[in-house]
């Protein structure tokens, strides 16, 4: 009777245990679907979609800048086990080493990264069917740059995945591992314009990493942004002219309209086509570029630091001008005994100095300026740094703000340079002299001569150089490229100089070859030459002119290396760019044909 009573507690037990669990499972399956979306999220998987990146238009509306669609391929470590790693590195073409090298450099093995960059589509098709049979394995796709016209690279930049230093600077967290970004040129100054938003897509996936539906019907899903259209200043038929005149040179061309401070044409040379830092040889073509020891990377326009040579008496005859050491008709002596010159009338003033480009003449005019008011020390220093103030507000020993990075400073040098180098109250016009003829320790960029020309041509102010005359979100340039700047010189002053370089052009200085046809005549250049010296071969060629006289639609400043006297090759090369841009076409064919085929030497002659 005992052992019968324990059989029927122990049928109880086990019954009253059996409903515990029927009731708990009903519960689970019918009542509380918390575990149900815990197994959900196991197979819902939140998808970044990258937005495609704003088109660059020049500013005739050519393309300059379109994106082509490629697939990273990506692996997450934590879900890429039992996999059969020898098919798949078959099937990818990576070896085992290599890829166990690839994952190891994914610092979330949870989040996972990009184990094969930028697969083309064909090579994506090839691959799409049997990737699904791979555990934690996905792609995603993205955009890569494409520039239909080769043109414009130093100034464009290229893109390419971000580093970890970056990644640390993005406090706003965009950005994540894998993500591509502006590294130089417009690319990167305009970023956060041309990036766009990402969206964000949930599937469900199944335990075989298929994707078979969208969450919840796409109600979470945001869809990605484009980034911006940028239209640029730049006018691709001018850049490129300019590229092919400076084919097998070294320097660089700086255009610009006077009026709006947008920049027509940015030409470094040598350079190189901007697709070569696009695609999956990015690297390989990058090292390549960078150990050219002609330095096509190296944007010559806005970094290199030349001195200005004759072109800067412009700047100089301005000066005294406005700071009274100068008179409109005085006339000085060509004192060869002072510094040396080339044959021309003499006594000259401030309009014939210009178009003769008289040495004594601003060696005698920048005395006056520093020894205004006695040759004391005291006042050498103080009148000293009233010129240095006066040249740093046309643009010079200071970055212009071009929208582009790395821009160059230039160099003025100071009153501490001089203590340094000869001794405080050691020193005295005799050591500075050569700054009047822009040689010695001055040292400019190619851009901000172009700005100087534009100046002269506005008769004293400019618009801040800029490559984008319209960011279409915001329906023009970004705000500080509106703001008028202006220089301390009264506005009559500007007429002389004007005058000056309009008579270097016709009867001056400029080779007669630089001269427009005679059916183009009527067009008026004003322009400045400059050889600038080089202890180390050929002296370079330099020019500044801007066109036409009245209403002027252009300003340009040409360095060709080498090339000795501005006046032959370096005003030819602008004259042509003149005609060209004024004109839309170039008659001078065999003088066209000449300078494209023209080398120079860095080596000086015997």
């Amino acid at each position: 009777m005992q052992l019968e009573g324990r059989k029927y507690l122990f049928y109880t037990l086990f019954v009253l245990t059996g409903l515990v669990f029927a009731v708990r499972l009903f519960f689970l399956q019918l009542v509380d679907d918390s575990y149900k979306e815990a197994a959900n999220r196991n197979v819902v998987e939140r998808l970044i979609e990258q937005p495609h990146r704003g088109l660059i238009y020049d500013r005739n509306g050519k393309l300059i800048v379109y994106n082509e669609p490629v697939y990273d391929l990506m692996l997450i470590p934590y879900d890429f086990k039992g996999v059969d790693t020898a098919s798949f590195c078959r099937l990818t073409g990576l070896s085992k080493a290599e890829l166990i090298k690839r994952i190891r450099k994914i610092p979330n093995p949870r989040k996972g990264g990009v184990i094969i960059p930028q697969l083309s589509r064909r090579e994506y098709a090839r691959l799409q069917e049997l990737l699904s049979e791979y555990k934690g394995i996905y792609v995603q796709a993205r955009s890569v740059r494409v520039y239909p016209h080769q043109s414009l690279a130093n100034a464009l930049g290229y893109i390419a995945e971000i580093s970890p230093r970056e990644l640390e600077k993005d406090t706003a967290g965009y950005y994540q591992q894998g993500d591509y970004v502006g590294k130089s040129g417009i690319e990167a100054f305009y970023e956060p314009y041309l990036r766009g938003e990402k969206g964000i897509r949930y599937v469900v996936k199944n335990n075989f990493n298929q994707i078979v539906g969208s969450y919840k019907e796409g109600a979470l899903d945001k869809a990605p942004r484009a980034g911006s259209e940028l239209v640029a200043s730049i006018d691709l038929d001018l850049q490129a002219y300019g590229e092919l005149l400076m084919s097998n040179k070294t320097g660089a061309i700086v255009a610009i309209e006077p009026a709006t401070g947008e920049v027509l044409a940015l030409i470094s040379a040598p350079s190189y086509d901007p697709n070569l830092l696009s695609g999956p040889k990015l690297s390989t073509h990058f090292a390549e570029l960078l150990r050219d020891p002609r330095k096509p990377l190296y944007n010559r326009a806005i970094q290199s630091r030349y001195p200005p040579g004759s072109t800067f008496k412009t700047v100089q005859a301005l000066i005294g001008l406005q700071t009274g050491a100068l008179h409109l008709y005085d006339y000085l002596p060509c004192n060869q005994s002072l510094v040396g010159c080339h044959g021309h009338p003499s006594p000259t003033n401030v309009v014939s100095s210009i178009r003769h480009s008289c040495n004594p003449f601003y060696y005698l005019a920048f005395r006056r300026v520093i020894l205004q008011g006695g040759d004391d020390f005291e006042t050498i220093v103080k009148n000293y740094n009233q010129w240095r103030q006066y040249v740093e507000r046309f643009g010079f020993g200071r970055r212009l703000g071009i929208d582009i990075a790395n821009e160059g400073k230039g160099y003025i040098p100071d009153i501490g340079y001089f203590n340094r180098m000869y001794g405080e109250g050691r020193w005295g016009f005799s050591n500075i002299y050569s700054l009047s003829i822009g040689q010695g320790e001055i040292g400019v960029t190619p851009l901000q001569m172009a700005n100087l020309a534009a100046i002269i041509a506005n008769r004293g102010y400019y618009y801040p150089p800029h490559l984008i005359k319209e960011v279409r979100e915001l329906g023009g340039p970004l705000p500080a490229y509106r703001q008028k700047q202006t220089v301390p010189v009264d506005t009559s002053y500007f007429t002389p100089i004007i005058e000056g370089m309009e008579m270097a052009f016709k009867a001056g200085t400029v080779s007669w070859q630089a001269h427009l046809p005679p059916d183009k005549q009527h067009i008026v250049i004003c322009g400045k030459t400059g050889t600038v010296q080089n202890p180390h071969g050929e002296d370079h060629a330099t020019f500044i002119a801007f066109a036409p006289k009245e209403k002027p639609q252009i300003a340009i400043a040409v360095y060709v290396e080498n090339a000795g006297f501005g006046g032959v090759w370096a005003a030819t090369i602008a004259s042509l760019m003149i005609e060209k841009y004024l004109t839309g076409e170039v008659s001078r064919k065999e003088l066209e044909k000449t300078t494209i085929q023209k080398t120079f030497s860095p080596k000086k002659h015997p």
